[in-house]
């Protein structure tokens, strides 16, 4: 089939892997820079109401997956170390007699060192939790002042040595960065006993002022761009130096060690959103469709619906014209990069019209290619919104160019809204059944490569 076929739907030869993020919003306090979807908690977690919440909100996702197993696992927040093990037991049994729930697969939790209980890891432990992510993002008291934490430099490092003792191997630690009145010695310094502490995994992100935050109302002085910058590469130069490797441009980890669920995001890959706020994206075959969900966002609007027979959230298709910047504003953050046979499958799109835009990238060094491959360059990677434009922008089609791009004339007028075309996608159920002479098609692998909850 040439591109002058070219329909509206997707195939899909396989589907990516399947995660689940679960959403708890409740916090002890709200900190001034989160624009998380949290709650600071005013009386006791509704723990029995929610967990019931959520297994309804499970079974109302089960005709989009069903027959599909569950990857990876993430329980973000909010603090979800507020819930009891119990709660957790309670949840992870509903799962599993809704769906798939492999054992041993990753299962993160994400914990405030605040909130710190010995008994309650171990618990945590027991249950099947194999991941913890600490969000200690500093060990100097006074910058923790200033972001809003509720815990101190010792209780950061203590939640550390209670995570060791209740059996967590596979450790996440949050640092952040370039944060008010913080010097470099200071910033390396955090990094430094982060490293001494040997976590699997480190998670270092600048200090970021978001929209609707208290930061946002009364914004702290920050250090200037070249002050950040240079931190950046000396962070990155101290943790190469101890042995990690950054695969995602906040993320490092030592080899192995990556973490698969945000993998699973980078990647384009399906996940299953449930709780308060949560957002998922799950692809369909049976339709030719990916579509992004939603959830209700307040906690008390979302646990009343969830007490009747009322839908819990609501979902929207992604456009396939809109699916090209989606997977790559995804895939360009990781230092693997992408294939363009992975692109294609992923997205329904040809790259051939993005040529222009590509070779731009590449000549200003944010870009480059290896065989089939596209990846960020180092430089690429801290100017990520700069390669990203590229895309965004994308080439202006002619028809003279669609010609040259494998379209007829009669297409120019797709690609004058689209500004690229499509390549042939029809649903699987309708393909026609191959001619054993015939040699399989070698521009779409098998499989799809595998997006907030945000990684950690």
């Amino acid at each position: 089939m040439n591109s002058t076929e070219a329909g509206s739907e997707r195939v899909f030869t396989s589907l990516p892997p399947l995660s689940l993020y679960i959403h708890l919003p409740w916090c002890v306090r709200k900190c001034p820079y989160c624009d998380f979807n949290s709650h600071e908690l005013r009386d006791e977690i509704p723990e029995s109401a929610y967990i019931d919440a959520l297994l309804r909100d499970l079974e109302q996702e089960l005709p989009a997956i069903w027959g599909r197993a569950i990857s990876t696992v993430f329980i973000g927040g909010g603090t979800p170390s507020l819930f009891s093990a119990q709660a957790l037991e309670r949840l992870f049994s509903g799962i599993r007699a809704l769906c798939a729930l492999p054992p041993g697969i990753e299962i993160t939790l994400e914990a405030n060192p605040g909130t710190v209980e010995q008994q309650r890891f171990r618990d945590y432990r027991a249950i099947g939790i194999n991941r913890l992510s600490l969000g200690i993002q500093s060990f100097d008291d006074d910058m923790l002042r200033r972001l809003g934490r509720i815990h101190d430099a010792s209780e950061a490092r203590r939640a550390i040595d209670i995570a060791r003792a209740a059996g967590f191997d596979d450790l996440n630690i949050d640092l952040m960065y370039a944060l008010p009145g913080q010097s470099t010695q200071a910033a390396l310094a955090d990094i430094e006993i982060a490293i001494a502490a040997e976590p699997a995994h480190l998670s270092c992100y600048e200090l970021t002022i978001e929209p609707n935050t208290l930061f946002a109302r009364f914004p702290p002085t920050l250090p200037d761009d070249d002050a950040r910058w240079a931190l950046q590469n000396r962070i990155g130069e101290q943790l190469s130096a101890a042995g990690y490797e950054r695969y995602e441009i906040s993320a490092w980890a030592k080899p192995g060690q990556a973490c698969k669920h945000n993998l699973n995001y980078w990647r384009f890959g399906d996940y299953v959103g449930i709780g308060a706020g949560a957002h998922g994206k799950v692809s369909r075959a049976d339709t030719g469709t990916i579509v992004r969900r939603w959830k209700q966002k307040h906690p008390a609007r979302y646990l009343a619906s969830a007490a009747t027979s009322e839908v819990l959230g609501g979902e929207t298709p992604i456009a396939l014209e809109d699916t090209a910047l989606e997977f790559t504003m995804n895939a360009l953050r990781l230092l693997e990069g992408f294939t363009m046979p992975q692109f294609a499958a992923a997205t329904g799109l040809s790259l051939q019209p993005w040529n222009a835009a590509i070779d731009s990238a590449c000549e200003q060094g944010l870009l480059e290619r290896e065989g089939l491959g596209l990846r960020a360059t180092e430089r690429g990677l801290d100017c990520l919104n700069d390669l990203l434009q590229h895309f965004i922008d994308g080439p202006d089609v002619s028809p003279t160019q669609s010609s040259r791009n494998g379209l007829s004339s009669a297409d120019a007028s797709v690609t004058a809204i689209r500004r690229y075309p499509t390549i042939p996608l029809i649903p699987a159920a309708r393909q026609p059944e191959r001619q054993p002479a015939r040699e399989p098609d070698r521009s779409k692998p098998d499989g799809l490569l595998p997006d907030q909850r945000e990684p950690d």
